[in-house]
């Protein structure tokens, strides 16, 4: 699979006093849809973490947002691989309105291979031969 797709319905604890989404909900949700893309592909960051003391760790965030989203509406998540580097991943995040597909909003989140044998001074590691080739899979899939 190179692409994975979350159906949601924005609710009312989504939204703010104007009675749009909240604009951290778009993060939650970008950081949701991105660890169920990895399990879509068989890359279980539980076991990474667990067996190889190993993370993705956040880098870059980012938001653009092109129009607002509303209570009770329904929403398609789809996240994707943008880029792809011996130790870090871009994934892509489009948030759109299920009835027409119209784009909501579209984030980034640059993610590094860490090792955290030693929380106190975790570092940048190539990503796993494996893990990397599951990684590229995906990408090439999509493209």
């Amino acid at each position: 699979m190179n692409k994975f797709v979350y159906e949601r319905q924005i609710m009312w604890g989504d939204l703010d006093a104007l009675g749009i989404v909240f604009y951290p909900r778009f993060y939650e949700w970008m950081d949701a849809n991105g660890h169920l893309f990895f399990d879509s592909i068989d890359v279980s960051l539980g076991d990474l973490l667990r067996a190889r003391k190993l993370i993705f760790g956040l880098v870059e965030t980012s938001c653009r947002y092109h129009k607002p989203g509303r209570y009770h509406q329904k929403i398609n998540i789809t996240t994707h691989i943008e880029d792809l580097a011996s130790k870090v991943i871009v994934l892509k995040h489009s948030i759109a309105d299920q009835s027409d597909d119209e784009i909501i909003a579209e984030g980034i989140e640059k993610r590094i291979c860490l090792s955290v044998h030693d929380p106190n001074h975790m570092h940048a590691v190539k990503i796993p031969e494996d893990v990397f080739s599951i990684l590229k899979s995906a990408t090439l899939h999509h493209r």
